[in-house]
């Protein structure tokens, strides 16, 4: 284990609902779900004065609402949140450029390189703090530790607006005693079966062989002997020197809704594509991972017959992947992603006969990041992702 690097995660508290009640001051103090009231309702966020009535994210609204009635539900406002995400991550660039987005409100940072010149990663952490409250009007969580996985189990720890610190010679005994719920990717499912079986802190799981352990979490087995052991090795890597750039979503219950799952996919084959194009590269592989409630994950890839950084070309080679999976062997989905591979800074040989459609994608690519880039990011979406597939 790398014990000599110094690794932040931060993460915005309630990201969506704090942007609420940022813009709308009737709604501060208040318990406030951002979702849709349909049939399909889904709470993308709650307040904390929500979640204590155990609200949370990813929960069917009709659930949500049976637990809190008296909660102020709002429909979101998608390209609001991408507007204080990217003041959020022009902050952080100040700190370092080792900067590795995981979603619109959460992000790694390796300070290792920036400690001589900055200060220590504590000093660095509570000026990051300071400077998203100072700037943005809303919170963030920073956890400080040796390994991302430890910055991120630390962010947690202190919420809403704190800041947690996990030195290397604090590790075994920290991680030991905790539930494991607390270990990244084991959901309340997951943490109810290991309970079934007598399995209830990281404890319980470093008593288990390296056979048990895959024979519960199958192909993950060694990832997650690593985790409770607090050991990672993975580097925090920016996009730019990413030999793959993707997006996943983990749902708080399995996802059935095929059309749904084809919407999460767009909207993150359109995140995808901005990345590449912002740091100029292009792809020539597709990848669709799937991961079901009892942690088996399949992935399916395909090559494209020619580099691109086009979101539409992207999503179709995405979609058909998860067509063809779904007609052979659809099952209620808990993770969805997809990922850009075989990176590299050039298209390649161009095409003798170009496809004039791409020209237009192409234009209408560099419009959109224009706007965005000027106004704030998701500012203009295309009309498929406009609707986030969180607020049906």
């Amino acid at each position: 284990m790398a014990l000599d690097r110094s690794i932040l995660h931060v993460d915005m508290d309630a990201f969506f609902a704090s942007v609420e009640q940022l813009d709308n001051p009737a709604l501060r103090g208040k318990p406030v779900l951002v979702g849709g009231t349909g049939p399909r309702g889904v709470v993308s966020a709650a307040s904390y004065e929500a979640r204590v009535f155990g609200c949370r994210s990813a929960q069917p609204m009709a659930v949500a609402l049976r637990h809190c009635p008296q909660a102020i539900v709002v429909k979101g406002h998608y390209h609001r949140y991408r507007e204080i995400s990217a003041q959020v991550f022009s902050i952080f660039e100040r700190y370092t450029p080792l900067i590795e987005p995981l979603s619109i409100d959460e992000a790694f940072l390796d300070v290792t390189g920036s400690l001589r010149a900055l200060g220590s990663a504590e000093h660095m952490a509570q000026e990051i703090r300071a400077a998203v409250q100072a700037e943005t009007g809303i919170t963030c969580s920073v956890g400080v530790a040796p390994n991302k996985f430890l910055a991120k189990l630390a962010s947690d720890m202190n919420k809403p607006d704190g800041m947690t610190i996990i030195r290397a010679q604090d590790v075994d005994a920290m991680l030991a005693p905790m539930p494991v719920g607390r270990i990244w990717g084991i959901g309340p499912k997951t943490a109810g079966r290991l309970h079934d079986l007598n399995l209830r802190t990281v404890a319980d799981l470093r008593r288990l062989s390296n056979e048990s352990l895959e024979r519960l979490f199958g192909s993950d087995g060694e990832h997650y002997r690593r985790l409770i052991h607090g050991l990672d090795d993975r580097p925090v890597t920016p996009d730019r020197d990413a030999k793959s750039i993707g997006q996943e979503q983990t749902f708080g219950v399995d996802l059935q809704d095929q059309d749904q799952l084809r919407d999460v996919l767009f909207t993150q084959s359109e995140e995808v594509a901005r990345r590449l194009r912002k740091n100029s590269l292009y792809a020539r592989g597709v990848t669709v991972k799937i991961r079901y409630g009892d942690f088996q994950t399949i992935t399916r890839q395909a090559t494209l017959a020619e580099s691109t950084d086009l979101t539409t070309t992207l999503f179709e080679a995405a979609r058909a992947l998860f067509d063809t999976w779904a007609t052979e062997s659809f099952r209620p989905v808990r993770l969805i992603g997809m990922a850009a591979k075989a990176l590299s800074p050039s298209a390649g040989q161009l095409a003798l006969f170009p496809d004039p459609t791409n020209k237009k994608q192409r234009k209408l690519d560099s419009v959109v990041d224009q706007i965005n880039q000027k106004i704030g990011k998701g500012a203009v979406r295309r009309a498929r992702s406009i609707t986030d597939p969180r607020e049906e």
